[in-house]
């Protein structure tokens, strides 16, 4: 498979088997994460692997969904902000770049893997934060459900801008 039939075949899956994800493939997909790529490779994340039913119970009190509830595990994608690079010029923090990167990395690894994952922002960041006792200078950036999807699985079209909108030459 190429990188962009690897692109294509990703999607936001928000149903899953409950089949659990096997060590090998976890390992796999975090080992990618821990490749990805970061701004002076400051690597400022730490992931947290989120697979017992009580925890899984607790972090769906953080995103109240039904679908959320179906995957087997969720990675926990936290930004460690003390450990960013900060760009001199402007004060520009970096953090979220590297974490967008790293967690990308894990759902394209996932997609590899023919495991599903979606990307989760809409939830309460405070209150997932207090379930994992996170440090002070960490911050739940993006929680990935991953697992197995679902026969019942729908993928919708993917919806992208044309080149020509996105894309200037000069």
């Amino acid at each position: 498979m190429t990188f962009k039939e690897l692109c294509a075949q990703r999607y936001s899956v928000r149903s899953y088997t409950d089949e659990p994800v096997s060590e090998e493939q976890l390992a796999y997909i975090l080992e990618c994460a821990r490749l990805a790529p970061s701004a002076v490779n400051f690597q400022p994340w730490h992931f947290y692997v989120v697979s017992s039913k009580e925890g899984l119970e607790a972090l769906a009190t953080c995103y109240n969904r039904e679908w959320f509830r179906t995957a087997p595990l969720c990675i926990v994608c936290c930004i460690r902000h003390d450990e960013a690079w900060v760009r001199q010029a402007d004060g520009k923090a970096h953090g979220d770049i590297d974490i967008a990167i790293a967690t990308e990395h894990i759902c394209l690894a996932a997609a590899e893997q023919g495991l599903g994952t979606c990307w989760v922002c809409n939830f309460d960041a405070r209150r997932c934060s207090e379930l994992l006792h996170l440090p002070e200078n960490e911050e739940p950036a993006v929680l990935i459900p991953l697992g197995h999807i679902a026969p019942d699985a729908t993928q919708k079209p993917k919806q992208r801008k044309a080149i020509e909108e996105i894309v200037t030459r000069r």
